[in-house]
């Protein structure tokens, strides 16, 4: 099916199951209608299986999402509980479609309990509360975690009640826009058939040393925690910036506190430095990041010694600490591990790198253990002559067995709805969805909808995203808590906003005039030829003066 169809049958209203092998622009059809709802008003939650999935839609992890978090089952007591939380009852209450990309890794037992929790929260009993629900994936990729005796029937999404009883119709996109070389897609086409030929894992075979041509420094790809851990090791060592160390707080039921150890990704005691590469282990909605959000650390606030981390999107993020806890029915704290929600991130496990396009990289699947992960990390790239191969065994060539059938199935169901959609009726459709969503079909106002959309989705320095709430009157505190940074980091801004916008009137964050004062004399003391250095200038002041205000006082001096 083309791109162009399946984004008609979404914007019909119906569940829609949309697939394709990697690199068909599953992705790209998803950000299209995630527009086109947001042009019209229609409140959509954009979900995926995994952290690091959720930052390709700029969405956030579906356990989070439902509150369902890494629970099994919920009991009516622990329904009621959720519904007490105000933040999740307002986004369920209101949402009239629910995505769910990479829905190959989410297992059919949490599948079944975010059917529940809408249910409960929309206070009906059609499936998933009656909104439309999109599931996005690839079953060929990474299987949802489970036991080791566990077999796929009790594992895969596509078994369980819930995806029957929605009854999702299958839009298989099958144009590949990825891999431009067509040796490439052969053989992943060859490993997805189950069956591949001796002229392509010979081709394969031939990718084992090879040196990679392209400039760009490779992306390390491995299979197990512990030789991307020995990776990230090697390469912090390298940098010759100081180490700073963070030792997680913790505490509660010893026991308990164990597990919650071993489920949380940032580690009990933490070296990092300047030039660090790294990756959040947490979702902060407050701070636009999730699971997964990768960026570099740049600097350390002067104040609380918390990294500040330079985001892919060239967004600035103080990771100050957070806290995972687990708490008993009553909301009480039995265990909790307050840590910075970081950890290094020059090399990655293949299970990451689901949902990624890398230019080049390094792979190594001579440990490969699980069906499927030699085709998520082979499919990350676009062509072979970027590939430097480490090692491979017979696993990585392997695909589920159960997801092979089924992959057929959704072949033929996806052919049927091609033949049986008619463009005229799918246009009246969306129409009719659009006005049960409450949404808006006004040209006017979609127009002005999708100028104001264009507008949030350019890219803006963090200085200029600060002056905008500067603008709105807002105090260095209210602003801080907003941005989700410390109120040092504000101030540096205003340092740099006092020089970029000559004319704006910032005299509210002045401070008062023995304190300019004093910081004014502590300044011209220095030698014109030493950096300027806060820290300097806080201790020849005895410490009565904090950071914050000695930048704002610099702010009107310098």
């Amino acid at each position: 099916m083309k791109q162009e169809l399946a984004l008609s049958i979404l914007k019909s209203g119906k569940n829609v199951f949309l697939t394709g092998s990697a690199g068909t622009g599953k992705t790209y059809v998803l950000n299209q209608y995630i527009s086109y709802l947001k042009e019209r008003k229609v409140p959509v939650a954009v979900t995926a299986s995994t952290g690091i999935a959720a930052t390709h839609i700029n969405g956030m992890t579906i356990h989070s999402w439902a509150g369902i978090g890494i629970k099994d089952s919920l009991t009516p007591a622990q329904l009621r509980t959720l519904k007490t939380k105000k933040y999740i009852e307002k986004k369920l209450e209101k949402v009239e479609v629910l995505i769910i990309d990479e829905i190959s890794m989410l297992h059919q037992r949490q599948l079944a309990l975010v059917d529940q929790v809408l249910k409960y929260f929309k206070m009906n009993q059609l499936p998933f509360g009656g909104i439309q629900v999109i599931f996005c994936g690839d079953f060929f990729q990474l299987p949802p975690v489970g036991n080791d005796s566990e077999p796929s029937k009790n594992k895969f999404c596509f078994m369980s009640q819930a995806w029957v009883n929605a009854a999702p119709h299958i839009c298989y996109l099958t144009q590949q826009y990825r891999q431009t070389n067509d040796e490439l897609n052969s053989i992943l086409n060859e490993i997805r058939s189950g069956n591949i030929s001796e002229s392509r894992y010979s081709k394969l075979q031939s990718a084992v040393g090879q040196k990679i041509k392209s400039k760009i420094d490779p992306t390390k790809l491995f299979t197990h925690n512990y030789d991307v851990d020995t990776i990230n090791e090697q390469e912090l060592k390298k940098l010759k910036a100081k180490s700073k160390f963070f030792s997680a707080e913790t505490k509660g039921n010893e026991k308990l506190l164990e597990g919650l150890k071993k489920s949380v990704l940032a580690m009990e005691r933490m070296e990092l430095k300047l030039g660090a590469k790294v990756m959040f282990v947490r979702n902060i909605p407050e701070k636009g990041v999730v699971n997964g959000s990768l960026g570099e650390i740049v600097d350390f606030d002067e104040e609380e010694n918390y990294p500040l981390v330079r985001l892919t999107d060239d967004r600035l993020v103080i990771a100050s600490p957070e806290d995972w806890k687990i708490q008993d029915e009553t909301g009480k704290v039995l265990a909790q591990f307050n840590q910075i929600p970081l950890r290094l991130a020059w090399a990655i496990t293949i299970h990451k790198s689901q949902g990624m396009t890398l230019d080049a990289a390094e792979i190594d699947l001579s440990n490969t253990f699980e069906k499927g992960q030699g085709y998520v990390a082979l499919s990350r790239l676009k062509k072979l002559e970027n590939l430097k191969l480490l090692g491979i065994n017979q696993m990585a060539l392997q695909v589920d067995s159960l997801a092979f059938k089924a992959d057929k199935r959704f072949q033929e169901l996806s052919a049927k709805a091609e033949q049986e959609s008619k463009t005229a009726e799918l246009e009246n459709e969306a129409k009719k969805f659009i006005k049960k969503c409450g949404g808006t079909t006004d040209k006017k106002e979609i127009l002005k909808q999708k100028g104001k959309i264009k507008t949030k989705s350019k890219k803006e320095s963090t200085y200029d995203q600060t002056y905008d709430l500067i603008k709105l009157g807002r105090s260095i505190s209210e602003i801080a808590e907003e941005r989700g940074m410390v109120e040092g980091t504000i101030a540096s801004h205003i340092i740099k906003l006092k020089k970029e916008y000559p004319e704006a009137n910032l005299s509210k964050y002045k401070p008062k005039k023995s304190i300019v004062d004093a910081v004014e004399i502590a300044y011209k003391s220095k030698p014109k030829n030493e950096v300027l250095s806060t820290k300097s200038i806080y201790d020849e002041l005895n410490g009565k003066v904090s950071y914050t205000d000695i930048k704002l006082a610099l702010a009107f001096i310098i």
